[in-house]
């Protein structure tokens, strides 16, 4: 049974590489999807797709929806979502997709470090699991097929 895993996080880490290094070492039949990791492509897809915006507000607007249809179809296809919340960068686009996977019905695994126990409270309390690691995510997957 291969299961596809959409990744939710910060894009500015290898954390994604990491985990699929872990499944891979593991032999685990996953497929993983994710929001686009690629920062500039993701800020300039509105413009590459819909022409030149007459400013920054609409430039976000329409690069923000496509990046919204890109997240709604990985996600609807994806059997479990993994959620990594880091400590350096903001993340309000990993709680988002956090809560969408949550209302949903997807089952979620947050990946969190022990000092967001306290802001990240309700959103893990709704996970199905929470974890302080990648590791531990993987081998929550790895128990599924055991």
């Amino acid at each position: 049974m291969d299961l596809t895993v959409y990744l939710a996080g910060e894009i500015h880490s290898s954390w994604r590489d990491k985990i699929q290094a872990l499944a891979k070492e593991k032999d685990l039949p996953l497929t993983f999807v994710s929001p686009q990791t690629d920062h500039d492509l993701s800020d300039d897809i509105g413009e590459n797709i819909l022409g030149e915006q007459p400013n920054k507000y609409y430039r976000d607007d329409a690069a923000s929806s496509i990046n919204n249809l890109r997240t709604q179809v990985l996600m609807n296809k994806a059997d479990v979502v993994i959620a990594l919340f880091g400590e350096e960068y903001k993340q309000w686009n990993t709680a988002m997709d956090a809560t969408t996977a949550i209302n949903s019905g997807k089952p979620l695994i947050l990946v969190r470090p022990e000092k967001l126990i306290h802001p990240l409270k309700e959103i893990s309390n709704k996970a199905n699991v929470v974890t302080n690691s990648v590791e531990q995510a993987i081998e929550v997957l790895e128990y599924i097929y055991k």
